[in-house]
């Protein structure tokens, strides 16, 4: 995405609106967020290491070869009065007790799903519950990953039927802001945040 909004300033009377992206490692937060800002991300991604390759779980992501070491942000003008700031998580479980602190003071988080690996979303999941923020799964789905109905989708997340479950593709940017919204609005439906009068 070109960064034509690089220079663009935040409206005065906009709420900020502090977001984190959650998900397992090499689900997808980084494009999410790259494909999404209209400044121009910030990514702490390092080549991966043969230390890592040991501990992180590279089935069905053989080709991955760099990971995010703290974070990701980006930022991104959703109307005149709500701009989000967003903040990706490392996805792997030893940086659980940093993505804590990355949380503090969000609104709402965003949950990124594959299909091919359903079960490592389920801390990402725990971590928004035991905050008691709100929060919206997204399925980034990979070319050549399986597809599941919404309610076998549902019963493999134990997800509510008032919990927002979207699909989407990180890479395309009509497609990625449909979680974004889904979240606002769970947010908004929660009185977390006002909107503007």
């Amino acid at each position: 995405m070109p960064y034509t909004n690089s220079d663009r300033y935040v409206p005065v009377a906009a709420r900020p609106v502090k977001i984190v992206v959650l998900g397992p490692f090499a689900v997808g937060k980084t494009t999410f967020i790259g494909t999404v800002s209209e400044i121009r991300p910030m990514h702490t991604e390092e080549q991966m290491t043969q230390a890592g390759q040991l501990v992180d779980d590279l089935h069905d992501v053989r080709d991955k070869s760099t990971t995010t070491v703290a974070m990701d942000f980006g930022r991104l003008t959703l109307t005149s009065d709500i701009v989000l700031y967003l903040f990706g998580a490392p996805g792997q479980q030893r940086f659980s007790g940093m993505v804590r602190c990355l949380m503090e003071g969000a609104l709402g988080g965003l949950v990124l799903v594959d299909t091919r690996r359903i079960e490592q979303s389920f801390p990402a999941i725990d971590l928004l519950e035991e905050a008691g923020l709100p929060y919206t799964v997204a399925v980034n789905h990979f070319d050549g990953g399986p597809r599941y109905a919404e309610a076998d989708l549902r019963d493999s997340l134990s997800l509510p039927l008032d919990r927002s479950l979207v699909s989407l593709d990180a890479r395309e940017l009509r497609s990625a802001k449909q979680g974004l919204i889904a979240l606002v609005t769970a947010i908004l439906s929660q009185s977390r945040l006002e909107p503007a009068r």
